[in-house]
């Protein structure tokens, strides 16, 4: 029912965004006037008290430093990483990407940029790559990057989250090796636990995540993202209870944290209870504008033959995928599952998750998710070819184990 590729979950735990080539007068524009980089207000439930109060004045600090010189590099790369974590509390993902993209295309041109400072940008611009799943140019910054530094963790985190996208596991896990031996941290943990888990480890996984979570600040947001993690995990392979109990944890440090609410609904809907999921999902949706939950609310609303109120709801969802798209992401998967469990529109899921499987043939996901458009197709010739590529790592995934009881 979700639309959460956990991959991209646990490369969210680093704060990133990027590097480019603009021209030189761009890069000398007093960017402290462009709209594009403006901060935009948390909705009240998700500011955090003092949490918000720090982001607005730090926000502040930096346009201030660019007003005196509009070519502080360092006050453009603390904007991009400020954008970053923004675009993941408050899910406005359109805004803010293509604000950090523009900033550190600056940096990249300037012709005094400290290497720090361009490392930094670089590291930062395969992050917002890797979340707008251009995973291709993820990596080839990413190894642009770790040749200016090879001693920082963070860039083996980009490369083991691209390498995983691409179907590169043994590279994958080669870099995350290099990753643990640096800095074994929330980020580095949160990534052998995803390694883990798509190679079959599935208690190795949780037990890596929980020492993510340990080695995390309680009532941070990336502590209760890697939280989130965990009982997304627990959901996937069943155990509805221990997941509802760890939502529970993450709502008690981070009161109102939307993915927590909505993974509540995800675990109501599991149990059945659609009107209680229904409703948490509404919870959500009311603090942040993430396109998931509004997937979640088609689901219970096709289950329960609503078309009056689902037809509007899809409008809406295609809009808000529009503007995704728009701003530069790649939504192939997402398309494709709406169409395949949504609206029972096979030949349409078939064309999107073909163009991913051309971007990415070896990606285990991409083709557990081409085995079960065509599964439901009725091509179990197909279907078998694929799930053979899906299980090179020997994954457990639920899912996969079902089509191959099918196959």
């Amino acid at each position: 029912m979700k639309l959460i590729n956990i991959t991209c979950v646990i490369l969210l735990l680093c704060i990133l965004a990027s590097c480019g080539e603009a021209n030189m007068n761009e890069s000398n524009q007093d960017t402290s006037n462009n709209s594009e980089i403006k901060l935009l207000d948390r909705n009240e439930k998700i500011q955090m008290g003092k949490e918000w109060d720090y982001v607005q004045n730090f926000y502040m600090d930096q346009q201030k430093a660019l007003s005196k010189n509009p070519t502080d590099n360092e006050a453009k790369l603390n904007l991009v990483e400020l954008f970053v974590k923004e675009a993941r509390v408050t899910g406005e993902h359109g805004h803010y990407y293509p604000a950090a993209l523009k900033l550190t295309d600056e940096i990249m041109v300037a012709i005094d940029v400290k290497e720090d400072i361009k490392f930094r940008a670089m590291v930062a611009r395969a992050g917002v790559l890797l979340s707008l799943h251009e995973f291709s140019k993820a990596l080839e910054v990413g190894n642009e990057a770790v040749a200016l530094n090879p001693m920082n963790a963070q860039i083996y985190g980009v490369l083991i989250d691209a390498n995983v996208e691409l179907g590169n596991y043994k590279e994958a896990v080669a870099m995350a090796d290099k990753m643990m031996s640096i800095k074994p941290d929330i980020r580095s943990y949160s990534r052998i636990s995803y390694l883990r888990e798509i190679h079959g480890d599935v208690d190795g996984a949780k037990e890596a995540m929980s020492m993510a979570i340990k080695s995390g600040y309680p009532g941070y947001e990336e502590t209760a993202w890697a939280m989130l993690t965990l009982g997304n995990l627990y959901v996937k392979y069943g155990d509805l209870e221990t997941a509802d109990n760890i939502y529970d944890q993450i709502l008690q440090t981070r009161e109102n944290y939307p993915f927590a609410i909505a993974a509540k609904g995800e675990v109501q809907y599991l149990k059945g209870d659609l009107a209680a999921a229904e409703k948490t999902i509404n919870e959500a949706i009311n603090i942040i504008p993430e396109v998931g939950y509004y997937v979640q609310l088609a689901q219970i609303y096709k289950d329960q033959d609503r078309n009056e109120e689902l037809d509007p709801l899809m409008k809406e969802i295609f809009a808000m995928l529009a503007d995704d798209e728009q701003a530069g992401h790649n939504m192939n998967l997402e398309y494709a599952q709406i169409y395949r469990d949504i609206l029972n529109d096979q030949d349409q899921a078939l064309e999107y998750v073909m163009k991913e499987y051309k971007k990415r043939p070896e990606n285990i996901d991409v083709n557990k998710e081409l085995a079960s458009v065509y599964l439901e197709k009725g091509n179990r010739d197909s279907m078998k070819q694929h799930i053979a590529q899906a299980s090179v790592t020997n994954s457990k995934d639920p899912v996969l184990v079902q089509l191959k009881s099918n196959s």
